[in-house]
């Protein structure tokens, strides 16, 4: 299997000023020969036009390279290397020559609807950065190695929605989430990606989640879930925190003597603190001006 091979080329400023030289020469000679009394001297006309045909064939062999750019080059359909240092070179003029970008990339995924592990409809894209690493795999063992990056990326998001449930509202035993995954659902996004992508020589820098929603068909009703979840999950606490405290009360009162209550005071103080402890609102005293019994 082939793999990518960086070329050093030879500077192209000598070829330059070799071409230079030739179109002089070539220029030169011509005139001369046409302006050679009444006869045109053949000679000079025929090495004016090798000449200028030598600067045209060194000219074919430049080649400008930007930073953060390569030329792949090719030798009558074998693979000859690839040259990534930026600058003018000459190479081969024989060689044909393929421009690729090795720069940093966005993609922005399109939303996709696809279904969680539970099977509920949920909506999400990402957000990559991604360059090309090696060169001949991007421009041999794949058509257009843009949209295999497209393709593919779209693969990866809908495999990694159906690998996981959005939440734990019915799985309450997963142990990852899309919602609540955060670094460890994007880590699992790379490495997928990394994986769907490394025979396009592709680079995976970054890859995260940019949008995460329930589709909007079930949006609502799990909006609805959500809530009463989270009211139970916070009456569950003022519950056990009005329990101790009514606990604390009783025992304080017993410890310290302050009255004598018997098991019917008791049951109707202990239902007086808890109505006054969890209930929404703040409760209205009543002062009792007559006895603990009347």
């Amino acid at each position: 299997m082939l793999m990518e091979k960086v070329l050093k080329p030879m500077s192209g400023y000598l070829a330059l000023i070799l071409s230079l030289i030739l179109l002089g020469g070539s220029a030169y000679l011509f005139i001369t020969g046409i302006n050679d009394g009444e006869n045109i001297d053949v000679t000079y006309i025929i090495i004016s036009i090798v000449a200028f045909f030598l600067m045209c064939f060194l000219l074919k062999g430049l080649m400008i390279i930007q930073p953060n750019h390569s030329r792949v080059l090719n030798f009558f359909g074998r693979y000859v290397g690839t040259v990534k240092d930026n600058g003018l070179f000459f190479i081969n003029p024989l060689y044909s020559s393929q421009k690729m970008s090795l720069r940093s990339e966005n993609l922005q995924g399109q939303t996709l609807k696809v279904n969680d592990k539970m099977g509920n409809p949920i909506e999400i894209a990402v957000v990559m950065v991604w360059k090309v690493g090696d060169t001949y795999k991007a421009a041999f063992d794949v058509e257009r190695y843009s949209d295999f990056v497209k393709m593919q990326s779209e693969a990866a998001v809908r495999h990694l929605a159906m690998s996981f449930p959005y939440d734990n509202l019915e799985d309450d035993h997963a142990p990852i989430t899309l919602r609540e995954g955060g670094d460890k659902i994007n880590s699992i996004l790379e490495q997928e990606l990394t994986d769907r992508l490394s025979k396009a020589g592709i680079i995976i820098q970054e890859a995260r989640i940019s949008h995460l929603a329930y589709a909007s068909e079930i949006a609502g009703a799990m909006l609805q879930r959500q809530q009463a979840t989270a009211i139970v999950a916070a009456r569950t606490k003022i519950v056990e925190g009005a329990v101790g405290m009514v606990d604390l009360a009783l025992k304080k009162l017993s410890e310290e003597n302050i009255v004598e209550l018997d098991d019917e005071r008791k049951a109707a103080m202990v239902s007086n603190l808890m109505v006054v402890l969890c209930g929404e609102k703040a409760a209205t005293p009543i002062l009792n001006a007559g006895t603990l019994y009347n």
